[in-house]
């Protein structure tokens, strides 16, 4: 779905690239997380992607298609839910809805349809300057959807959601994966990509430090270990033990027969493996 060779882009009045020689491919039907602190160069490669940003380095395709050949035809292919809302906050929702809608040649889907699967039926008259953070935030993903995009950008989808419509949210577009579309997901949020993604790239400082799947990251950066809690005269107790010939172990065995509380495996975060793969946190 998206090849990207080399690429490179620096900001008008800088000296340093924003990003720096990437390289990474996206499968079709795939959601692949692109994961790193504020300013590492993870919205700068998405505005490359969805053609916010010319006059860049390397070659990126997309739909095996050159990205500076595509015209105006790539947006009826493409959705794109910007991390800060940009609605008419004067407008309704319904209103905001309804005139995207009109730019589109192609099929798409109501106005009231798209609020339903965000969770703002409700909500459709209001005007969005009333919207919270995350009502709007919901709004943009909404709008994303509207014209049943082969391709998705999502950057911070998740931002400013409470849990019950992060989760619906989550929801929403692993149904947008089984419906075979492919989505590019930038985020800071180590849990929501290890929820989603197939693939994550870790990026700092507009390089990636590395491309795997979530589980295979978690197995190869983890303690194989077993951690059990348990309660010994009142006091809770912790104490690990090796995953290979636990069930040999004599202490675990006798472990549990006295009072087991939890057990389990110490697998390593995607936030533990970023900081030990690139030295840096998320912040």
């Amino acid at each position: 779905m998206i090849n990207v060779n080399e690429l490179s882009y620096t900001y008008t009045n800088t000296t340093r690239p924003a990003v720096n020689g990437l390289n990474f491919h996206i499968e079709r039907g795939e959601i692949f997380g692109f994961l790193g602190p504020s300013g590492a160069g993870k919205s700068t490669t998405q505005k490359v992607l969805i053609g916010l940003l010319r006059g860049f380095q390397g070659r990126v395709t997309v739909f095996e298609r050159d990205l500076s050949t595509w015209d105006s035809a790539y947006y009826e292919r493409i959705g794109v839910s910007f991390e800060v809302p940009n609605h008419y906050l004067k407008l309704t929702a319904l209103e905001n809805l309804t005139y995207f809608r009109s730019l589109y040649a192609g099929e798409t889907l109501a106005p009231q349809e798209l609020l339903e699967l965000v969770g703002l039926e409700n909500d459709g008259a209001m005007p969005v300057s009333q919207y919270s953070k995350g009502m709007k935030n919901r709004l943009n993903v909404a709008r994303a959807l509207m014209h049943n995009p082969e391709l998705i950008f999502m950057d911070e989808p998740t931002a400013g959601l409470d849990p019950v419509n992060a989760r619906r949210i989550k929801e929403l577009i692993k149904a947008q994966k089984n419906a075979g579309k492919t989505i590019f997901l930038t985020t800071h949020d180590m849990i929501v990509a290890d929820e989603l993604c197939d693939r994550v790239a870790f990026i700092v400082d507009g390089q990636i430090a590395l491309i795997d799947a979530p589980r295979t990251l978690k197995l190869q950066y983890g303690v194989p270990n077993v951690r059990v809690e348990y309660r010994t005269n009142s006091h809770r107790e912790t104490q690990e033990f090796p995953l290979t010939g636990l069930g040999e172990n004599p202490a675990f065995l006798e472990l549990l027969q006295n009072g087991v509380e939890t057990i389990h495996t110490t697998e390593a975060s995607l936030e533990d493996i970023f900081i030990q793969v690139t030295g840096r946190g998320l912040s």
